[in-house]
């Protein structure tokens, strides 16, 4: 077993929930053996084409990784990891933070074809395909960014990947609607969190009214301009939003999420080209969080 790949233990935690190989079109490599490939380059950021040759033909790996990306498997690997984890009690609800990080993307990732890309074997399009391909231009240059919900435990529920130059605010309603972890005696899945945290980005009335909506509490700061428009409206400007200093204290637990999520080279910079291999790339990551006892 060579640095970084999976022990037994974690193997033996996600064996389960890969997918089996089919009768038709020949049998796949060992997924092993691929997903240590896979992991290899994500924490390294190698070009493909440099993968060690214990890993085998690096083509049969990307391309195992890019299919995966594609069709989503990746997306429901971790969902099933979550839903074992969430069983065992080992999902901190008390406490869910969002929180966003720009990722500089490299000179290898800029220059993906116009055309929209396919499943492979499939007539349908990649299931996190973006047109714009997550990139975008900001002061840092060619820049994507991820925005994810952290639990408490310092490992990522649901993540979401626009271009640099994206805002905040408007992402934390599609990242809070990414949040489904299944319940081991079925059910509707488990989607609200018992509170969540911001930083003043994701003041809004907009997102304060979701939240109340789906009965949510919550610690984000309200910003000096927004305080001074409700106070200049008086009684119209609505109730001070609420403000627990104690729970606040918690949200550096999304960037310490953060932190451990680019500890992997191929996420702290992009090197994919498509937006959906690029957050097969971060679910992948994600797993392996999720896998680390």
């Amino acid at each position: 077993m060579g640095r970084g790949d999976l022990t037994n233990d974690e193997w033996m935690r996600l064996e389960p929930h890969l997918p089996k190989s089919g009768a038709r079109g020949g049998r796949w490599c060992d997924h092993r053996l691929m997903i240590n490939g896979i992991l290899f380059r994500v924490r390294t950021g190698v070009p493909w084409r440099d993968l060690p040759e214990r890993f085998g033909s690096w083509k049969t790996v990307y391309e195992r990784h890019r299919r995966w990306s594609a069709d989503g498997t990746w997306d429901r690997i971790l969902q099933a990891v979550l839903a074992d984890a969430d069983a065992h009690g080992r999902v901190d609800w008390s406490m869910v933070s969002v929180d966003s990080t720009s990722c500089r993307a490299h000179q290898h990732a800029a220059g993906a074809p116009r055309r929209t890309p396919r499943v492979p074997k499939k007539r349908s399009t990649p299931r996190q395909h973006r047109p714009d391909e997550g990139l975008g231009r900001s002061r840092g240059g060619l820049t994507c960014k991820i925005h994810l919900a952290g639990e408490g435990g310092r490992r990522p529920l649901a993540l979401l990947i626009t271009p640099g130059q994206w805002g905040d605010s408007p992402q934390l309603i599609p990242v809070l609607e990414r949040i489904r972890v299944k319940r081991p005696g079925g059910g509707h899945p488990r989607t609200r969190p018992e509170h969540l945290g911001g930083d003043k980005a994701y003041s809004s009335r907009r997102n304060r009214r979701y939240l109340r909506r789906r009965q949510i509490k919550h610690t984000i700061p309200e910003p000096k301009d927004q305080r001074a428009n409700r106070r200049r409206r008086g009684s119209r400007g609505g109730r001070p939003a609420g403000f627990d200093k104690e729970m606040y204290k918690r949200r550096n637990e999304v960037e310490r999420t953060i932190n451990q999520l680019k500890r992997s080279r191929a996420v702290a910079t992009r090197y994919d080209k498509r937006a959906y291999v690029f957050t097969g790339t971060v679910t992948l990551a994600s797993i392996r969080l999720w896998l680390k006892p």
